[in-house]
C-alpha cells in the first residue's frame, strides 16, 4: 500500500469539500491515464464552445447566399463540429451522473470515509487502484448542503494532486481506452437501486498495489492516524458480520468511458 498523508489547515472537512476533491481527483487521473484530452473544466469549456460554434454556423447557413460552394463549405464545417460534440457529449453525460450519484449518497449518507476510483476493464482486473479516505475532524452541524467550490476545496484539490504527481500517476500509461469505476464504502442498510450497486465481496487483483490518500483534518483533538478500520482495503471487509451497521462496499452504476482521443498530429 502507498500512503500518501494529506493535511488541511481546516479543523473540519464538510460534504462538499469531499465532493471536490473526489471530482477533481477523478479528472486529473483520467487525464494522466490519457482517457480523456484535458481536464474535466477544460473540456466542459470546449464543449460549451463547441455548441455555441454549432449554433452560429447553423445561422450563418441559413443566411448564406445560394453560391453552392459556399453552402458546401459551410455544410462541411457543421459537420466536423457536430462530429466534436458528439465525441464529447457522451463523456459529458455520463461525469454529469456520476456527480449527481455521488452528492445523492453524500447527502443521504453524512458519515462516508472511504472512496476507491479503479482505472480498468472491470472493478476486479484493474490496471489501477486508488482510495481515498477523509479524516472529517470536528462535526460541525449546517443546514443542505451547499456543493458551491470553496477555496478550502480549492485547495485541498490541488494538494492531493501534487502528492499524485509526485508519485508519478499516469507515468506507466499506455494509450487504449479503458473504463473508470467508483467505489463507496457504506451501511450494507443502504439503498439507492438506480444509482449504487452492492459488492459485499468485493475484491481486486492482490497483484495491485493500490495508492490510497489519507486527507486529514489539522486539529489538536484529531487523532492524526487513521484506523485501518477507516479505509479498509478490499481484502480486509468482514464478511462474516451481517448487521445493519456493516459497512461495504457499493459500486457507483456510471461508469466512465475513456475517449480514444487522437494527438494533434493524428487530426
Amino acid at each position: 500500500m502507498e500512503n500518501i498523508e494529506i493535511e488541511t489547515n481546516a479543523e473540519t472537512m464538510d460534504n462538499s469539500v469531499i465532493f471536490h476533491v473526489i471530482k477533481d481527483v477523478m479528472g486529473f487521473i483520467l487525464y494522466m491515464h490519457q482517457q480523456i484530452p484535458s481536464v474535466f473544466q477544460d473540456i466542459g469549456l470546449e464543449f460549451d464552445a463547441l455548441k455555441d460554434e454549432y449554433h452560429e454556423l447553423e445561422m450563418d447557413l441559413a443566411q448564406a447566399e445560394s453560391n453552392a460552394s459556399v453552402r458546401r463549405k459551410h455544410m462541411g464545417k457543421i459537420r466536423e463540429v457536430k462530429g466534436k460534440i458528439r465525441r464529447l457529449e457522451k463523456l459529458m453525460y455520463t461525469v454529469s451522473g456520476l456527480e449527481s450519484a455521488l452528492k445523492l449518497i453524500i447527502s443521504e449518507i453524512p458519515s462516508l470515509e472511504s472512496f476507491i476510483l479503479v482505472v480498468g476493464a472491470s472493478p476486479i482486473r484493474p490496471q489501477h487502484v486508488y482510495e481515498l479516505c477523509f479524516s472529517r475532524g470536528k462535526s460541525i452541524l449546517r443546514d443542505a448542503i451547499d456543493f458551491t467550490k470553496t477555496k478550502a476545496a480549492e485547495g485541498l484539490s490541488r494538494k492531493a494532486i501534487r502528492a499524485l504527481i509526485a508519485k508519478g500517476v499516469g507515468s506507466d500509461s499506455y494509450p487504449g481506452s479503458t473504463k473508470l469505476f467508483l467505489l463507496v464504502k457504506a451501511p450494507s442498510s443502504f439503498t439507492l437501486p438506480p444509482h449504487f450497486l452492492p459488492k459485499r465481496g468485493f475484491r481486486y487483483s492482490k497483484k495491485i498495489t493500490p495508492v490510497r490518500l489519507q486527507l486529514k483534518c489539522k486539529s489538536q483533538n484529531l487523532k492524526m492516524d487513521i484506523p485501518d478500520s477507516a479505509c479498509q482495503t478490499s481484502s480486509s471487509i468482514n464478511l462474516g458480520d451481517s448487521t445493519s451497521n456493516e459497512f461495504i462496499w457499493f459500486q457507483c452504476r456510471q461508469v466512465v468511458k475513456g475517449l480514444a482521443f487522437a494527438t494533434p498530429t493524428e487530426e
